[in-house]
């Protein structure tokens, strides 16, 4: 099977397109590259993976700017909310690593 280096889906292998984007499976790449880079179902997402998950990176930026969001409003009303900061960082550090193990561990099956 071959998949596809844009979206990751499985498809057949004698397959020049992917079938769901229409991605050229073999831009430009060599047979050894070919065997290298479609090792696995998931090879173009482990470059976007953060935590284990993929595009945690994002989710990650996603929560930070929620968080300093808070801050400023927090700011705005007065109130203290600098006793929040550290707990709520390894809360969220912490969720990210399980989710992203549960997540990994489901994946790989």
């Amino acid at each position: 099977m071959v998949y596809c280096p844009k979206c990751g889906t499985q498809n057949e292998d004698d397959a020049k397109f992917c079938k769901k984007c229409g991605a050229d499976l073999y831009a430009g790449e060599t047979v050894e590259k070919r065997a290298e880079a479609y090792a696995g179902p998931s090879r173009r997402h482990m470059d976007e993976e953060c935590f284990g998950l993929p595009y945690g990176g994002a989710i990650v930026g996603v929560i930070v700017g929620l968080f300093i969001i808070l801050i400023g409003v927090g700011i705005v009303f007065q109130q203290d909310i600098g006793h929040w900061f550290m707990p709520f960082i390894l809360i969220v550090i912490g969720l990210l690593i399980v989710v992203g193990a549960i997540y990994g561990r489901r994946r790989y099956r």
